[in-house]
């Protein structure tokens, strides 16, 4: 049960895409064989992404692992040390030939901090549905939030939960736009 929870804990934490070096892009883009690409390396970079000291559930990290063990990191932070961090972390990996950060650091903005907590509070508060996914050290949805656009990254259960994030986040006032990229835990590649 704990190594269950832990799985799904690591898989809600990190999309990981392998794909293409030609391929930049999102986790959709064209996969490699995973064969192809170091599964020990894959391990040991989401080990060290998930465990970043200020990793947390207004920020977003992915990475991918390229065939020659270069590894692309992305997302998007609030603080510029995550960014350093990860970099940091992922570098002194044994078998990394080399890392691109292209990790986004949100700009500082009261405003979007305003809205990080309503919509922490709309999603995770006493009285959601949603409050089980908080219950985790890094709740599994994410709630990216940039010059007053939304975003919610992550994994849920079932479509349900997913569709009831976005219409909770949609409730909070002040956000421009909210776009939803939950992906639903049953429909992941294994």
């Amino acid at each position: 049960m704990i190594k269950k929870s832990l799985l799904t804990f690591c898989i809600a934490i990190l999309t990981i895409s392998v794909i293409e070096p030609a391929i930049v892009g999102n986790a959709f883009a064209k996969a490699q064989p995973q064969s192809m690409v170091n599964g020990r390396l894959i391990k040991q970079v989401r080990h060290e992404l998930a465990t970043l000291p200020y990793y947390g559930v207004f920020d977003w990290l992915e990475f991918e692992v390229r065939p020659d063990n270069t590894v692309v990191l992305r997302g998007q932070v609030v603080r510029p040390t995550t960014k350093s961090d990860a970099e940091g972390r992922v570098r002194e990996i044994d078998g990394v030939s080399k890392v691109i950060n292209e990790i986004e650091v949100l700009p500082l903005s009261p405003q979007d901090d305003r809205l990080r907590m309503a919509l922490y509070r709309k999603l995770y508060g006493f009285d959601s549905p949603l409050f089980r996914y908080a219950t985790q050290a890094i709740p599994s949805i994410h709630i990216i939030v940039d010059r007053g656009r939304a975003s919610l990254k992550g994994v849920v259960t079932n479509k349900g939960d997913a569709q009831l994030a976005y219409i909770r986040a949609r409730s909070v006032p002040g956000l421009f736009d909210v776009k939803s990229d939950l992906q639903i835990e049953s429909e992941m590649p294994r």
